[in-house]
């Protein structure tokens, strides 16, 4: 009888969605790597359950609503989007029509979700709120009408990019924005709307917008793409898709106060029934009300004051001296694991100072950068460094083991790694042959889940702004460790680009931005990982490298080659065999990293996301690469108003 009767529910809650106007269905994707539930089990009660409430008009908010129901191996997720010039009605019945595709074609699957013009839903066993996803995600290829395809590229890039950081300063209610710009010389018009889903921070907003944004805009060329992820999509037409009079007003949400519970009486009322007893409550009350308030704007102000000092002292390097629990190590034993800083145990020297190996009386072998005495600029490096690398713990992060701050003596302690660094392998005409494609594979492989660490899932955001072959070790296995974090700056959960007047890298490894404006943010280590990518296919270094025939530096020569379609011409002769598909997949990944538009280039969960689905996810197309480089050594620039050693960037010339 129950069986019965909760068929006999699911078939009226169909035939309901068949009798409301049909949405058009652009996509699904039914996961079934998460597994799947039985007919009649507590689930799938569940799901109808979530079903009905997130796609009833009494539980859509502003567009968005998510719910929750069960637990433990039963619990369901929910999450229902509409586009936001979709009234009530329209957005509920755009939900239901896509709860009920969802069970249809995704029978008995525990994690679905469905992309339709002017909505979308989806639900999953796992918990799904304020989490950014890129996966699953589906996108629609554009068309080009006479107009110039370069001056509509740039026009919806610059409209994307503005849309991007309004949709991701919306509130929780939410996430969107819309716009219009006017391609130049033309009379082609791009209309384009960015959404994500509100319960994301504005971090997240702005990463899922950003990814969806770089493949649009080197993927999908011309005046019309539409890009759906999991948290976020995209679209942009010449014509107008959206109606501009029903787009909810962001203003109107904090402008329009919530509405009074019912049965209360407005404050004429009250004030005309008061009585003389009332009044003298009020009275005593307000002033007390009133002590009471500022008492905790003190305490507030107090703790606020306190937590910012002792943010200073974290970033000034302070704390560091006076942490019971730190990593500070003594003095005398570093002296005698390094034998007095012997030149026998030294490994290299820098602008920084000497590293030395030793070994600790336990065995364990280290390595122990000492710094310069005379160097204000390593004085600065250290406490960076020491700061930031004692909170980061990463399989692909060189180990710190702790410091030392006695006497005049700045010591920074580290694991030593006996294969030492890539450039001693990768730009040594025989060491080289060691690296074969498999190991190069897994390099760059290892390479990109550091850095995608320090941008997105470790506790601190980080900026390295040193990325280069020196600045990876490799251990005994040959797997990397980015190392040398004195140049890196920690980023705000909300921040996204930073400014200096001090440039401080590589030659070669540094952006265009970076080194013309002083601009700098996730997407100049992005700049920096993408030269790596070219130098290790090629073994070729960036800064020295010079075509004989044709004059050409690294990037523009793998640039000519890729436009000619003979891209394997660039491939390290050293390596007897290679395995076509991925070095061509990494040399397109390694252009998209290096494109001179730093907002084209890829973020780093992107390029994960590539690496990692060979056979499924086709790479965008790049644009030009910068081509910014003088052919020199491999030196290390310095320019700022009082540091030494300057180098002008008047002698770094576009190519």
């Amino acid at each position: 009888m129950i069986r019965t009767l909760l068929f006999l529910q699911i078939c009226i809650y169909f035939l309901n969605c068949n009798t409301i106007a049909q949405p058009n269905l652009i996509s699904r994707v039914c996961q079934d790597t998460f597994g799947n539930y039985t007919s009649s089990s507590t689930f799938q009660t569940n799901l109808n359950t979530l079903l009905s409430h997130i796609t009833s008009p009494s539980n859509i908010n502003y567009g968005f609503s998510n719910f929750s129901v069960g637990k433990n191996f039963d619990i369901v997720n929910g999450i229902g989007l509409c586009r936001p010039d979709q009234g009530l009605d329209d957005c509920s019945t755009c939900l239901q029509q896509a709860a009920a595709a969802l069970v249809q074609q995704c029978p008995n699957q525990k994690d679905a979700i469905g992309w339709y013009v002017e909505c979308m839903l989806r639900y999953s066993d796992r918990y799904i709120f304020s989490k950014m996803e890129v996966g699953p995600w589906y996108h629609m290829e554009s068309k080009v009408f006479g107009a110039d395809k370069a001056a509509i590229n740039h026009t919806v890039a610059a409209l994307l990019a503005k849309l991007q950081t309004k949709a991701a300063s919306g509130n929780s209610q939410l996430k969107y924005a819309a716009g219009t710009a006017n391609v130049s010389r033309s009379t082609v018009t791009i209309y384009a709307l960015v959404q994500c889903t509100p319960d994301l921070s504005y971090f997240d907003c702005y990463n899922c917008l950003d990814n969806a944004i770089s493949f649009g805009l080197t993927s999908l060329y011309g005046d019309q793409a539409r890009v759906f992820y999991t948290s976020c999509n995209i679209r942009y037409e010449s014509y107008s898709f959206f109606d501009s009079t029903k787009l909810i007003s962001l203003k109107s949400l904090s402008s329009h106060p919530p509405p009074s519970s019912p049965g209360t009486p407005s404050s004429t009322q009250t004030s005309k029934g008061m009585s003389n007893k009332s009044k003298v409550l009020i009275i005593v009350l307000v002033p007390v009300i009133t002590s009471l308030l500022l008492l905790f704007a003190f305490i507030a102000c107090y703790i606020v004051t306190r937590r910012a000092k002792a943010r200073k002292k974290i970033l000034d390097g302070e704390e560091i001296l006076r942490n019971p629990e730190s990593l500070q190590m003594d003095f005398e034993t570093i002296r005698v694991a390094t034998e007095n800083f012997s030149l026998s145990n030294k490994l290299g020297q820098g602008g920084f100072g000497t590293v030395f190996k030793g070994r600790l009386a336990n065995g364990q072998e280290i390595a122990v950068k000492r710094l310069s005495k005379n160097s204000g600029q390593g004085e600065e490096e250290f406490k960076n460094e020491a700061v930031l690398v004692a909170r980061l713990r990463h399989r692909n992060l060189v180990k710190f083991l702790g410091f030392c701050l006695e006497r005049e003596e700045r010591l920074l302690i580290y694991e030593l790694l006996p294969n030492k660094s890539l450039d001693y392998f990768l730009f040594d005409p025989i060491k080289r042959s060691l690296l074969d494609w498999q190991t190069r594979y897994e390099l760059i492989k290892g390479i990109a889940r550091g850095l995608l660490y320090l941008h997105e899932d470790s506790r601190l955001l980080v900026v390295h702004r040193d990325l280069k072959a020196g600045n990876i070790l490799l251990d005994e296995e040959m797997n990397p460790k980015i190392s040398d974090f004195g140049m890196a700056k920690l980023f705000g959960v909300d921040q996204t680009r930073a400014d200096t007047t001090r440039i401080c890298g590589t030659y070669g490894y540094m952006p265009p931005e970076y080194v013309q404006q002083g601009q700098f943010s996730f997407k100049s280590d992005v700049y920096s990982f993408g030269v790596l990518i070219l130098e290790i296919i090629t073994g070729l270094r960036i800064s020295s490298f010079v075509n004989s025939e044709t004059g050409e530096c690294l990037l523009s020569f793998i640039w000519r080659n890729w436009l000619e379609e003979t891209p394997l011409n660039i491939v390290d002769l050293s390596m007897s065999t290679v395995d076509r598909a991925e070095v061509l997949r990494c040399i397109n990944i390694g252009l998209l990293c290096v494109q001179e538009n730093f907002t084209h280039r890829p973020i780093m969960s992107s390029v994960i996301l590539l690496m990692n689905n060979q056979y499924t996810i086709s790479p965008p197309m790049p644009s030009r690469p910068a081509f910014l480089l003088d052919n020199d050594d491999d030196n290390e620039i310095v320019s700022s108003n009082d540091s030494r050693n300057e180098v002008t960037l008047s002698e770094l010339d576009p190519r």
